[in-house]
């Protein structure tokens, strides 16, 4: 509990600190620490007992996890404090839902090589889709601050640039999360022991997906952007949110199944 408080501690100060004009340099240091530190309270919540253990609160954590890791590689030419600091700000407060949602289950066959890229694919989906949904927000408070008449942050890229990097990262995403849909439908005896149902996982995982698609294919035929592509991003992850998140917070936690 302890070492989960300071690694959520950790995530707070660099959060607060990369709020400042200009970052405090020493949170870009602090930042590797409480990665690695995330990364091994998931593996031991996770991975600990040999087999695969899942609940409401260590996936929540690992996205989180994977969405402070992937933007912190990933930003690395171009760095948005704004963005690293709302993300480090989730996943402190990921950090601590897993002492509050300590539920966890033994997902079945979890030793086939199969499965666990499976599951390794639906995470990366997420947290590259969460990282372009906080993006997307980003772009429209800049673009209405520039409406306003204000100036962008010193260091912040043009709109152009911003807008290029979101869609980037989109594809990626797309790209990742119809690998877990359709090995998840197609391939479902083989991954979990038996034939795919349809149920609300299902369902919200297709529509998340035909939304993003609808989105690419919108910014490749129409030259969708703005606003547009800001609904459209953000309908896209609150339907991944619901199809496995949203699933296991009602089951876990409101119906303690």
């Amino acid at each position: 509990m302890l070492v989960t408080l300071c690694v959520s501690a950790l995530y707070g100060w660099v959060a607060w600190r990369l709020q400042r004009t200009p970052p405090f340099k020493m949170a870009c240091v602090a930042l590797p620490l409480a990665l690695f530190a995330h990364g091994a309270l998931i593996y031991q919540s996770v991975l600990g007992q040999g087999d695969i253990r899942l609940g409401f609160g260590n996936s929540l954590s690992t996205i989180l996890w994977l969405t402070a890791l992937t933007y912190w590689l990933s930003s690395k030419g171009t760095p948005l404090a704004r963005i690293q600091s709302w993300v480090s700000g989730l996943a402190a407060l990921s950090v601590l839902g897993m002492l509050v949602f300590t539920e966890a289950h033994v997902i079945p066959s979890s030793q086939a090589l199969s499965l666990r890229m499976h599951l390794v694919v639906s995470f990366l989906a997420y947290g590259l889709l969460a990282v372009a949904a906080l993006h997307a927000v980003l772009m429209t408070m800049l673009e209405k601050q520039l409406h306003r008449g204000g100036m962008l942050q010193n260091g912040a890229p043009p709109l152009l640039t911003l807008e290029a990097m979101l869609f980037r990262t989109i594809g990626i995403g797309f790209a990742l999360l119809t690998l877990s849909v359709f090995s998840g439908v197609f391939f479902s005896e083989e991954l979990f022991g038996k034939p795919v149902q349809i149920s609300h996982k299902t369902v919200f995982a297709i529509l998340s997906w035909l939304v993003f698609g609808g989105l690419l294919l919108g910014r490749h035929f129409r030259g969708w952007r703005g606003r547009t592509a800001l609904i459209w991003t953000i309908t896209g992850f609150t339907l991944l949110l619901l199809a496995y998140l949203g699933t296991q917070f009602v089951l876990e936690v409101i119906l303690r199944r």
